[in-house]
C-alpha cells in the first residue's frame, strides 16, 4: 500500500533543515579557518618576542630599510679548510682579458666573487665569447658557478671595455686532499659573426700596402 502524500512533506521539511544545520555549520568552520590564518601571523610574533627569537622582526627591517641588513650566514660552510682558488685568462685575439684578482682563499660552502676584465683593442666591432675549464678535472663537479659570463656571445665595439663577475662556491663534498684550485677562462672570437672592419681602416691598408 502506498503511503499517503501527506506523510512526505514532513520529511522534505526535517530534510531541508538538516540541510540548512549543515551549511550553517561548515560556514562557522570556515570563518574560523579565516580568522585562525589572519590571526596567525601576530600570534608567532607574539611567541618570537616571549622566546627572544627576532626572525621576523629582522626580515621586516631588511624590506623596511628602517634597519642594517645583517650578513647572511651559510650553515654549510667548511670552517674547517681553506681553498686557494687562482684564476687565469686567455686571450685568442688582440684584445685585453684578465681577471681582476689572481686568486682568493675561500671556505668550501662560501660564497665568493670574482670580476674578469676585457677590453677590445682592435679598430672593429667583434664577437667572442668565453669557455671555462679547471684544474684538477676532479674539482669541476665540486665547483658551482651561481653566475658567469661564460658561453654567452658578446659583441664589443672598437674600443669597449666590459667587467664580468664570477658568483661561485665549492662543494663542501670536495676530496679533502684539494687544495689549489685554478678556474681558467679562454675568450676566443666567434668565427663567421664579426662584422668587416671600418671600410677607412680597410682603405688605409691598401694604401699601405701599394707604398710598400
Amino acid at each position: 500500500m502506498p503511503y499517503p502524500l501527506r506523510s512526505l512533506v514532513p520529511a522534505r521539511a526535517v530534510l531541508r533543515a538538516d540541510n540548512l544545520r549543515m551549511v550553517g555549520k561548515l560556514t562557522v568552520v570556515a570563518a574560523l579557518m579565516f580568522c585562525f590564518g589572519y590571526a596567525l601571523v601576530p600570534i608567532y610574533k607574539a611567541v618570537c618576542t616571549a622566546l627572544g627569537i627576532n626572525v621576523l622582526s629582522r626580515s621586516e627591517q631588511l624590506t623596511s630599510g628602517r634597519g642594517a641588513a645583517a650578513p647572511r650566514t651559510n650553515t654549510q660552510v667548511d670552517l674547517s679548510r681553506t681553498i686557494t682558488v687562482e684564476f687565469d685568462a686567455n686571450a685568442r685575439g688582440v684584445w685585453d682579458f684578465k681577471p681582476a684578482q689572481r686568486s682568493i682563499d675561500v671556505h668550501p660552502g662560501e660564497m665568493a666573487t670574482v670580476m674578469y676584465e676585457f677590453k677590445n683593442t682592435q679598430n672593429r666591432t667583434m664577437a667572442a665569447q668565453a669557455i671555462p675549464s679547471y684544474a684538477p678535472m676532479q674539482a669541476m663537479a665540486h665547483f658551482n658557478k651561481v653566475e658567469c659570463f661564460c658561453f654567452n656571445e658578446y659583441t664589443m665595439k672598437a674600443g669597449e671595455s666590459k667587467r664580468w663577475p664570477v658568483v661561485f662556491y665549492i662543494d663542501p663534498k670536495l676530496p679533502r686532499d684539494v687544495r689549489t684550485i685554478t678556474l681558467s677562462y679562454t675568450f676566443f672570437e666567434v668565427g663567421g659573426k664579426v662584422p668587416p672592419a671600418p671600410q677607412a681602416a680597410a682603405t688605409a691598408g691598401q694604401t699601405a700596402g701599394r707604398r710598400s
